[in-house]
């Protein structure tokens, strides 16, 4: 029965004239665009036969989305028994805003197409104009933030427009920390900016800076504040530069978790003045996972031979990967040495922290020519491979 309705429907739409004007330019009869056309009003047939709308094949062939994003974003769609809400909400997109990236916005959201066009979606891109965003702003907008398409998103763009201080800084935060908009003013975003700034710490700081800064921004206003109580219990000084610094590492990381890390650092033989200093220093170090912090203190003490000292003097030789980069460099210099072809003696620190494009040009290109198979061999370590021939 099926078949039957769909073949009468393809035939009555083969058989139809054509309500457009002809054209010498008309596209030819089996075109794409058509074949799409034929597609979707099958679709449709035979969705109305059976009475349901499939929601998967709708995603993929109007938003152009993968099956594994129609299937993932049907799921929340599965109340449609038509087209009829998905379609109002992107005709009038389509005419409003033709570039915005609907099928990301439904992506991200997939009730956003079943937003109300005239009780919510026309005011709210009414409000966003008299803003004085531009039409490519709105549409720039909409794959970031389709969730916050409410009466609130204009006060809620107007009250972080002003913080950032333009638009595109806005949005540059956005991509990091979608939930930005999502932030009650009252309760939530106005607290913590205005708390934050007693500290010098003012959201235009954070633009560009990792997702954690600007969570800050956004997070309870109480476990802010036992946060830089924190920070301040460990004996880092509250000014602007160290909180920035500080404050995501202890904000985001369980109080239990950073006594582990502090605790491994004694166990280590860091006394507390000294970990106090790693703090002052490289505050993301209490940040380290303890498989990645124990790996390093093991590598640059057992395998390198460094005093705790050492490591209190220069704390970010903790950040760097035993595997892809401090590892592979020890091994090329010790390489160079055995070989006689290092004339003078260098400094652990200094090679360690050197660019990585500075380190091939004075320690790789002049000796590749001499060690058959160096720059390969470096390569491949720092790619985490094990390395043949010379090694």
């Amino acid at each position: 029965m099926v078949v039957f309705h769909l073949r009468a429907a393809l035939s009555r739409i083969l058989r139809s004239p054509s309500r457009l004007p002809t054209s010498p330019y008309a596209p030819p009869l089996v075109s794409p665009h058509r074949h799409s056309l034929l597609s979707s009003s099958a679709a449709a047939a035979a969705a109305s036969s059976s009475g349901s709308f499939a929601v998967e094949d709708y995603l993929v062939s109007r938003l152009g989305l993968t099956p594994a994003q129609a299937l993932k974003a049907a799921a929340k769609l599965s109340h449609l028994r038509s087209s009829a809400k998905p379609d109002a909400v992107l005709a009038y997109l389509e005419s409003t805003l033709p570039s915005a990236d609907v099928g990301r916005a439904v992506v991200m959201d997939p009730g956003f197409l079943c937003t109300k066009v005239e009780k919510t979606l026309a005011p709210c891109i009414a409000d966003l104009h008299d803003l004085g965003l531009s039409r490519d702003e709105i549409a720039r907008l909409v794959p970031l933030g389709p969730n916050n398409f409410s009466k609130f998103l204009r006060n809620k763009l107007e009250f972080w427009l002003a913080e950032f201080g333009s638009f595109d800084k806005f949005l540059q935060v956005l991509r990091r920390h979608s939930s930005i908009l999502s932030a009650d003013l009252d309760k939530v975003a106005r607290p913590n900016v205005a708390f934050l700034r007693q500290y010098g710490l003012n959201i235009s700081d954070i633009v560009g800076a990792s997702m954690y800064y600007t969570r800050l921004f956004t997070m309870n206003p109480e476990l802010l504040k036992e946060a830089v109580q924190r920070v301040e219990e460990l004996g880092i000084n509250c000014g602007a530069r160290m909180l920035r610094q500080a404050l995501p590492v202890v904000a985001f990381t369980d109080k239990d978790v950073l006594a582990k890390r502090i605790r491994l650092l004694h166990n280590t033989g860091f006394s507390k003045d000294d970990v106090l200093t790693v703090a002052k220093k490289r505050p993301e170090v209490l940040g380290f996972s303890e498989p990645k912090l124990q790996g390093n203190l093991d590598f640059l003490m057992k395998d390198v031979g460094l005093e705790v000292s050492h490591i209190v003097r220069w704390p970010e030789l903790l950040k760097y990967s035993v595997e892809r980069r401090l590892l592979p460099r020890r091994w090329l210099l010790k390489v160079l040495k055995e070989k006689g072809l290092l004339k003078f003696e260098l400094g652990y620190y200094g090679t360690a922290k050197m660019a990585e494009k500075e380190f091939v040009e004075k320690f790789v290109h002049p000796f590749k020519n001499r060690v058959p198979g160096l720059a390969n061999d470096y390569a491949s370590k720092c790619l985490g491979k094990a390395a043949d021939g010379i090694a």
